[in-house]
């Protein structure tokens, strides 16, 4: 049985999408301010231009002396000229700016999500998709470059705009600027008030776009399990059912869109109607001249242009929102693991490990360890066995501090971990895990990720020692090849001597391994077990093992099984142990009742989110030793 933790995230509302972007936006403020400015500048001098216009078409009605009339109507043109100018200038200026600005605040804002993401911990991880999350990010910082563009390009327009329009009209015949108000609100509320209610579906369609991606960044990522197990045609209808659900959901969006777009075409046809309607009405009393028409025509155009696109802006705002939304949850989301406010550096100058009655459940439902008390000497090699889903892993994951412990402490040198600096107890822990996911970078830069200002002498050193340059002196580009995402080029024996040439760069004083030889054939094991006594020496060591054979070297090993430790002493010492579960492990190995290969395959995958389902196998095992 399975038991999925389903990921909780805080309710987010418009202000915390707000305060998020902010925080990109705040080291570059002022050039947000001269961007509004220009922008608003420019604006003006357009709506002012048609007033001009205004004037030279009443100038030709009024009959003047045409060589008197030429010379005011060249003037008018020269100040068109130069309004048109002011405008050309600001939008160059807000042009320039906007692209310095946007850049800036876009590199800010990710950077900004890649740090607080990072921070989240193991199980935020395993309990979300790679794919999903990277979409997150980028969703974020598009949604900011959306809603920046339509916020300056089009709103602050729009709003500039309208308010002249109404303002200037309003100066000539207050009348056919209360129609334009009326018209104007009759617009805004409806495309508010639908756009909002639309919202939902937005979401809708932003939750089935993030699940497409996941599934197939997923798919890809397993692309060699879809293979081998023939899965192609499930999984393209997986693919189908998903995508085929998204056109569902983003057709009715679209189609709520086009509702939208018809209704704006009968506001403006009906805007232009009533406005020319009441204006031959006025003009046929004296109230207005011919150039009100003209003016009046400009703004109308104007009016409808700007208006044409307010649902596309309050669509985009509204479509802005449900993409920030996404990554602004994780923003809110509390880290689970913090450093407290008084962290110090954990200093490190023996590697004596102690646990002190330490518990550890998951979601307080599950106790996986209880009551641990354990003490690792300085320099001691301890190793954890027994069956898969007793507790092995997590021992390892809590003394990193991946997981946080439900009740007692770790001391590491009488220092508490949980009062140390996350980063410095993880500089003073070399792991050496049983399956290493590599960068899709260089060997080089694999390896030297132990210790990131070494020398390529001293990566060449550390792979030496690892028995790495065996296969890398038969790459083409050697040091300098790329392995692949995850490390895929290298075979598993060959990624496992990398993450162990890591380790020996590295070399901190405390050494976790965790089946650092599973992957490797019986000839590279003895070679690399050369490499591991090496790297062990000085240090104190934890080693997590299913293949008895080797552990019989080490100072202690402890058995535990149900979260508990059942016995402990070195290899003689529990086999002289009557009714030893580690007797009855040896004897099963020893015996061939049950080889390496089936005991490293429960352990291969071992997941403590799954302990339920993996203490089965502890009863199975149980049941086997009644046999004897």
């Amino acid at each position: 049985m399975t038991t999925e933790k389903v990921q909780i995230y805080p309710e987010v509302k418009v202000k915390d999408v707000f305060t998020a972007f902010w925080k990109g936006i705040s080291f570059k403020k002022w050039w947000l301010f001269w961007l509004f400015f220009c922008v608003v500048m420019a604006n003006t001098a357009t709506i002012v231009t048609p007033i001009f216009y205004k004037q030279f078409f009443d100038l030709i009605s009024t009959g003047l002396d045409k060589s008197l009339a030429s010379q005011k109507l060249v003037i008018i043109i020269f100040e068109i000229l130069a309004l048109n100018a002011v405008t050309w200038i600001f939008y160059r200026i807000a042009t320039f700016v906007n692209n310095y600005f946007q850049t800036l605040v876009i590199a800010k804002l990710k950077q900004q999500s890649y740090d607080y993401l990072m921070e989240h911990s193991y199980g935020f991880f395993t309990n979300n998709f790679t794919g999903s999350l990277v979409q997150r990010v980028n969703r974020f910082a598009r949604a900011f470059e959306r809603l920046s563009d339509n916020l300056i390009w089009g709103l602050t327009p729009l709003i500039v705009r309208v308010v002249s329009i109404i303002l200037i009209v309003f100066f000539f015949n207050k009348w056919l600027a209360l129609i334009i108000l009326i018209w104007v609100t009759i617009f805004l509320s409806f495309n508010i008030i639908f756009s909002k209610w639309k919202l939902k579906y937005d979401l809708d369609a932003a939750e089935v776009d993030s699940k497409t991606t996941a599934y197939l960044a997923d798919t890809i990522t397993n692309q060699n399990n879809v293979s081998l197990f023939a899965g192609q045609k499930f999984e393209s209808q997986g693919y189908k059912k998903v995508t085929n659900q998204q056109a569902k959901v983003t057709k009715f969006s679209w189609d709520l869109s086009s509702i939208i777009e018809a209704v704006q075409g009968f506001l403006t046809v009906a805007i232009e109607f009533f406005i020319f309607y009441y204006a031959i009405k006025y003009w046929k009393d004296g109230v207005i001249s011919i150039g009100v028409f003209v003016m009046l025509q400009a703004y109308v155009l104007t009016l409808i242009d700007q208006f044409w696109g307010v649902t596309r802006i309050v669509r985009d705002v509204y479509q802005s929102y449900a993409d920030a939304k996404e990554m602004t949850e994780i923003l809110l989301l509390p880290h689970e693991i913090n450093d407290v406010p008084t962290a110090k550096e954990l200093v490190v100058n023996n590697g004596e490990i102690e646990f002190k009655k330490l518990g550890f459940s998951f979601n307080k439902t599950r106790e996986v360890l209880k009551d641990i008390n354990l003490k690792i000497k300085q320099g001691e090699k301890v190793a954890l066995i027994g069956p898969s889903g007793a507790g092995k892993t997590t021992f390892v994951r809590l003394l990193l501090r991946l997981y946080q412990p439900t009740s007692g402490k770790i001391l590491v040198d009488e220092q508490d971990i949980c009062s140390a600096t996350q980063e410095s107890l993880r500089n003073n822990i070399s792991l050496v895990p049983q399956d290493p996911v590599l960068f899709h970078r260089t060997l080089a830069e694999n390896i030297g990720y132990g210790k990131r200002d070494a020398t390529m002498q001293e990566i060449e050193k550390a792979a030496t020692l690892a028995h790495c340059d065996e296969f890398i002196k038969e790459l083409p580009k050697g040091f300098e090849t790329f392995v692949g995402e995850r490390g895929i080029k290298l075979s598993g024996g060959e990624r496992q001597r990398v993450a162990i040439a890591r380790a020996i760069l590295k070399n901190a004083p405390i050494l976790i391994l965790d089946e650092a030889t599973s992957s490797l054939d019986s000839n590279s094991e003895a070679l690399i077990q050369d490499a591991l006594n090496n790297l062990m020496k000085n240090k104190t060591v934890i080693v997590i093992a299913h293949r008895l054979s080797t552990i019989q070297k080490m100072d202690r090993i402890i058995v535990v099984d149900h979260g508990k430790i059942l016995e402990e002493g070195n290899h003689q010492e529990l086999l002289a142990k009557e009714n030893s579960l580690y007797k009855k492990l040896w004897t099963l190995q020893a015996g061939g009742f049950l080889d390496d290969k089936d005991e490293d395959s429960g352990e291969d995958k071992e997941d403590d989110e799954d302990e339920e389902s993996e203490n089965e196998n502890t009863h199975n095992i149980e049941a086997k030793f009644a046999s004897f």
